[in-house]
């Protein structure tokens, strides 16, 4: 009898194991999967259902260590992959790749790289990609990028460069060197609560939406703009159109960028529209710097239209150190660092893997990029 007893007991938790380690497998494929769109996903190269009658592909890939090297492996047994090439190295194997990540996607690889049908940009942006007319035309070789990798690092260093100005943080931090007790700060930032305000997210994309939701969160209505036609997250009050942003600019007390650079949205916010504005409202941008018309930015920030403005990007880039735009105490600058944290490169690896699986099961690859509309 207590054999049968145990039995009851231990059947049901060995199957409860089997199911947690599917369930596992699963999660794991469901979260790369929630990181990608299936927008435009395509399949790169037909492959046999059978991994056994699968002939091996070839993926240059950047510096992989020996774990990353045997989960490859394990996922995607029908790919040899090439990691730690140099541009030269690669570029003297280019007719072996069938893949390979962006970093070696030059013009002179994509013409040598007779065999290669896809390409992983390693960012959000392709727009380094798309200005090689060749490569947009060659509808044989799939662009995909890391769009919603990167959401939440850079929607949390956009309310860091934001909090550093209503808050007068850098008055504060600069007294700290000299151990100075200062409550007065620096007299020339205003200081305002985030609650209450309207933020607008130009772009409500994987970055945008992230952004949308810290401004949520911190008590602010959000309004956004974006071309597609998904409903609008419950914690976005209102989502228009790229056409309506005019509309929308005098509405918002804080704008912020997060539209790809496309022959539309370059100077997006020119003189105009930064005198659309409302006044005292804050600009932010983590998109591209030619997004924004910097001499027009200048010249909305000597005559006082802006609280301040935010800028992980900038046109030109790097800044010159002798730039106006270093000069004004309402303007942070960051070196295009918003998207580095740990949990980044784990999205961005995750993203990777799954389509990497992809390509070798033949299946429809995450975040294909539309070539000709730029994103």
């Amino acid at each position: 009898m207590s054999r049968i007893r145990a039995a009851f007991v231990v059947f049901p938790l060995l199957a409860s194991l089997v199911v947690a380690a599917c369930r596992s497998t699963e999660t794991t494929a469901t979260a790369a999967e929630e990181l990608g769109s299936l927008r435009n996903a395509r399949i790169a190269i037909e492959r046999p259902a059978r991994t056994t009658d699968r002939a091996p592909l070839v993926y240059f890939a950047g510096e992989l260590d020996a774990a990353e090297k045997a989960e490859l492996a394990r996922i995607a047994p029908g790919l040899d992959v090439v990691a730690g090439l140099t541009r030269e190295q690669a570029l003297a194997r280019a007719a072996e790749a069938h893949a390979c990540d962006g970093r070696f996607a030059t013009p002179e690889f994509l013409r040598a790289a007779k065999n290669l049908v896809w390409v992983q940009a390693s960012s959000a942006g392709v727009d380094r990609y798309l200005a090689n007319a060749e490569f947009v035309a060659n509808e044989r070789v799939v662009l995909t990028n890391l769009r919603g990798v990167h959401g939440p690092a850079i929607a949390d260093h956009v309310f860091g460069m934001l909090l550093a100005l209503t808050r007068d943080l850098p008055a504060h931090l600069a007294n700290r060197a000299s151990g100075t007790w200062q409550r007065d700060g620096s007299g020339v930032l205003r200081l305002i609560a985030l609650q209450g305000r309207t933020l607008l997210v130009v772009g409500l994309g994987g970055i945008g939406t992230e952004v949308a939701r810290r401004a949520h969160g911190f008590g602010m209505l959000v309004i956004a703009t974006r071309r597609g036609d998904d409903p609008a997250p419950e914690f976005v009050e209102h989502v228009g159109k790229p056409k309506d942003l005019a509309e929308l600019l005098p509405r918002a007390d804080v704008v912020v960028l997060c539209v790809p650079l496309t022959a539309e949205t370059e100077h997006l916010i020119d003189a105009a529209a930064l005198a659309r504005m409302k006044d005292g409202a804050y600009l932010v941008n983590i998109a591209r710097g030619k997004v924004v018309d910097t001499d027009a930015l200048v010249a909305a920030l000597r005559a006082g239209k802006l609280a301040g403005a935010c800028l992980d990007v900038t046109e030109p880039e790097p800044l010159p150190k002798d730039h106006a735009l270093w000069s004004f105490p309402n303007v942070v600058i960051t070196p295009h660092v918003a998207a580095a944290a740990e949990l980044t490169d784990e999205r961005a690896r995750s993203l990777t893997r799954e389509n990497l699986r992809r390509f070798d099961a033949g299946e429809p690859l995450l975040n294909v990029v539309d070539k000709r509309a730029g994103y």
